[in-house]
């Protein structure tokens, strides 16, 4: 079985949370097993799945939905046993000692554990889909970029296999997306387009999908030319739809999501956004 993985970034604030939830809760709606792991804390994935208590363990959420978090500490033990060989350590403080020291002294061991832990989801085969929560695009150039900067320390040995393996799947376009949350802003446009130039120039990840968030619906109707709210409010609209229209022009655009009005919880704005990324296939 060759699992696909889907990565998502943004610039924060911008509802990367709530675009991974939507990305894993629409593949499991069409039948796909599907793992959503956060890379950070848990906390913003979590919430929009309705599971505020994510762990290192895979949870169900639902039938054919799993979604774990991130423990670097546990992820090194997962590792040394897994793909290194090393036995099991009795208990996490020692792991998690051990890991700081090392995390401080080796360039890139952070990052290269914890994505490292997505890509062994990917390279186990168990699941048809992986979704990652990932760093924010101020962060995610050194998680992607790790596996190399290994490469380029370590001329051979166990640790080097490790490595390319992930680089492989990385940019491997028929397996791993990197999918680049934005609003029809300005700061978060041009974080966009500097972060797809970046990715370009690197060659670090294989395929890049834009997906513009909170995107205004065009007006039904010309504004009102009489004066009160509803001309007010008809003219806001017009205004805020011709500015986004700007700045969605200025990035390669793939998927538009709505901006929801009203009041939602987290989980329901998951929910919705699943309801227009399965309508668009």
């Amino acid at each position: 079985m060759s699992s696909r993985l889907v990565l998502i970034s943004g610039k924060g604030g911008v509802g990367k949370s709530a675009v991974s939830a939507a990305y894993a809760l629409a593949a499991r709606r069409r039948g796909e097993r599907v793992l959503a792991i956060d890379m950070l804390d848990g906390s913003g994935l979590g919430a929009h799945l309705g599971e505020h208590d994510l762990t290192f363990k895979p949870r169900p959420i639902g039938e054919g939905l799993e979604a774990s978090t991130i423990d670097r500490a546990e992820a090194l033990l997962e590792y040394l046993r897994v793909q290194v060989g090393i036995p099991a350590i009795a208990t996490i403080g020692p792991a998690a000692r051990a890991f700081d020291a090392l995390a401080s002294t080796a360039p890139a061991i952070r990052e290269v554990v914890t994505i490292g832990k997505v890509l062994w989801e990917v390279k186990r085969g168990v699941w048809d889909l992986v979704v990652a929560d990932a760093a924010p695009t101020g962060q995610i150039g050194s998680y992607l970029r790790a596996a190399r900067t290994v490469r380029e320390l370590v001329a051979s040995g166990r640790i080097l296999d490790q490595v390319e393996w992930m680089e492989q799947i990385l940019t491997d376009a028929e397996r791993t997306n990197l999918v680049l949350v934005t609003l029809p802003e300005e700061l978060p446009t041009v974080e966009t387009a500097e972060t797809i130039e970046w990715i370009r120039n690197e060659g670090v990840v294989g395929a890049i999908t834009v997906v513009a968030n909170r995107v205004l619906p065009p007006l039904e109707a010309d504004v009102p030319e009489s004066d009160g709210p509803v001309a007010e409010a008809a003219a806001l609209h017009q205004s805020l739809w011709e500015e986004q229209q700007h700045w969605l022009s200025q990035l390669p655009v793939d998927t538009s999501l709505p901006y929801l009005f009203g009041t939602h919880t987290p989980a329901e704005v998951a929910e919705r956004l699943a309801d227009f990324l399965e309508a668009e296939g």
